[in-house]
């Protein structure tokens, strides 16, 4: 595998704010060009099938799939900030949106396309506003075992859609489950030459996949698969192919839909976006351009976002950052976007020539290609190691991957996020707190473990290792209570060790005052130490927090407030063994 270049350390802070547009170009050099030539030919020959293929999951025509590429392309060389984000038709969502467009339909509605056109411009519109707001921390709200989930059911919706034209049978309607049932009992039916075509086509990108990914499989399968069909005349044989390809000239357009459909779209359009924006965000810090600067996510919102917007116009579909495309620009020699501009210029020399190097392309051959797809998005690997390291995890990993074959996917989708939120929510609730002790020899509090530490008579140091806020404030103090009560020497003095308390809510705060004069009551002292957070220093004032706890009574390490405030400082008893 090529070994990646490394960005030159001019191009960073000064060069952002010098090139708002075609910022990847900023400080290009001329030594460049041949590193960006290589990655945009091996791009295009591994990109051009994809796509094609991509938008046939949509139910475009493969010339779509095309256009697609060379717009989002463009708009994301100008509007973009990441050197290597290859944008473009994606797998993941088009799934998504062509289940939602027809969803409670047995065929395509009439304006579908119209739709799809108008919710490309809707996610654009939404991805745009993200990077200018630098909404890029919505991105973390799915968690690694949903995003698994996720991807497990989009690679069964896309084999289950791959399966009749790769056998070459009935292509059966409704929701996922009824259509593999009805798949299975097509199977006597299967024709033998599209399955060896789809088939052959699958094992050539698998085999060349393992060997080097910037192996054009997918070109090389796809090629072979059209000169079988030709020399073989395959296709009064039953091998549907592409037939007559119409060079395309697109042009510029708004969609012509109603103010109530744009509303009916809005749900639809909110999901994609978001899956887009996790998309994009791990594409970008993957490939980071510069490593010694931080990846601008919300720039990339915007370039991605103007990418959907120029294809919206176009009347296609909206498009997404694509992580193993961007590998073979990065591993390829790329030093820019200039390598999506060659890809491009390539893409567009076919769309003028199509109908005569298209018309031929049997579909099981790009049924062979999704197929790959479907396989490279399910991380087996990543399933297994959840499996192991956290089984209640991975139930997350099945349940999200069940509600997106079993319901309506917009709606398996809509689950999936709100499963990773409520995960979040429940991590967040099941923070408790934990006593601490002295590391023998030193003035360093610990949590209590098996190795033996020291502790101070009367004195209690616990800890909350989570923000504090109306999720777990009450929790927090039962067990400071708890706590309390389980000492067996009456309590003078207890010390929150708030390291780990990086925020504290309203709720929190008012559950905070109960429990200090709950202390004051008994004439325990109650004393803060080590809150770093300056959020959380801040909601002190701000909640009134000081006026039951003085400022005196905080303190920047536990040993100091001991020191100071303990029955130690005025009896001079010693320390004792727990």
């Amino acid at each position: 595998m090529a070994k990646r270049h490394r960005t030159p350390k001019h191009h960073p802070t000064a060069a952002k704010r010098a090139w708002p547009l075609f910022r990847s170009l900023a400080g290009y050099r001329p030594e460049y060009l041949t590193g960006d030539l290589v990655a945009g030919l091996t791009l295009a020959a591994i990109a051009i099938p994809e796509q094609m293929a991509t938008a046939g999951l949509g139910h475009f025509p493969a010339q779509a799939g095309l256009i697609v590429l060379v717009a989002a392309a463009f708009a994301f060389a100008i509007f973009g900030g990441s050197r290597f984000l290859s944008c473009g038709a994606d797998s993941t969502i088009t799934p998504i949106f062509a289940g939602g467009l027809a969803a409670g339909a047995a065929s395509l509605p009439p304006n579908y396309f119209v739709l799809a056109t108008a919710l490309a411009l809707m996610v654009g519109g939404m991805l745009i506003a993200a990077g200018i707001f630098r909404l890029g921390w919505i991105a973390d709200l799915l968690s690694v075992p949903v995003t698994t989930g996720f991807l497990a059911g989009i690679a069964a919706h896309i084999a289950i859609s791959q399966l009749p034209g790769v056998l070459g049978v009935k292509v059966p309607d409704g929701e996922m489950l009824p259509r593999l049932a009805a798949l299975v009992g097509e199977l006597g039916n299967t024709n033998p030459y599209t399955l060896a075509i789809g088939a052959g086509v699958l094992a050539i990108i698998l085999v060349s996949e393992w060997i080097d990914s910037r192996i054009p499989g997918a070109l090389i399968g796809l090629a072979g698969a059209t000169v079988a069909v030709v020399a073989f005349g395959l296709e009064p044989r039953g091998v549907v192919t592409l037939g007559d390809v119409a060079g395309s000239r697109p042009s510029l357009a708004l969609p012509s839909v109603s103010l109530a459909q744009l509303g009916g779209l809005v749900p639809l359009a909110l999901i994609i976006t978001v899956t887009v924006m996790v998309q994009t965000a791990a594409t970008t810090r993957s490939f980071p351009s510069d490593p010694d600067e931080p990846p601008d996510v919300d720039r990339d919102f915007i370039g991605v976002g103007a990418g959907s917007l120029l294809t919206g116009l176009l009347g296609a579909f909206p498009v997404n950052a694509s992580p193993p495309r961007t590998a073979i620009v990065a591993e390829s020699g790329g030093r820019s976007q200039a390598a999506a501009l060659v890809a491009a210029a390539i893409t567009v020399a076919l769309l003028v020539a199509g109908a005569a190097l298209l018309q031929h392309v049997p579909k099981a051959a790009l049924g062979g290609v999704l197929l790959f797809v479907a396989v490279r998005i399910f991380r087996t690997r990543q399933m297994i190691s959840v499996m192991r390291q956290s089984p209640v995890e991975f139930v997350l990993i099945v349940a999200t991957a069940l509600t997106i074959v079993v319901l309506p996917i917009e709606q398996g989708v809509g689950i999936g996020i709100a499963l990773s939120l409520l995960h979040g929510i429940w991590t967040t609730t099941q923070a408790r707190v934990v006593e601490f002790e002295r590391v023998p020899g030193t003035s360093i509090w610990w949590p209590k473990g098996p190795m033996k530490g020291e502790s101070e008579p009367g004195v209690v140091v616990a800890a909350l290792q989570a923000p504090l806020s109306f999720l777990n404030a009450y929790r927090f103090r039962a067990d400071v209570r708890d706590l309390l009560r389980a000492h067996r020497q009456p309590v003078r003095l207890l010390v929150l060790e708030a390291t780990g308390v990086v925020e504290i809510d309203y709720t929190a705060a008012q559950v905070l005052i109960s429990l200090i004069n709950e202390c004051h009551a008994q004439d325990i002292v109650f004393a803060i130490a080590r809150l770093e957070s300056v959020r959380a220093q801040e909601a002190l004032t701000r909640f009134r927090i000081h006026d039951v706890l003085h400022p005196d009574r905080i303190f920047r390490s536990v040993e100091q407030a001991i020191h100071t405030l303990g029955p130690r400082a005025k009896s001079g008893k010693p320390r004792t063994k727990s």
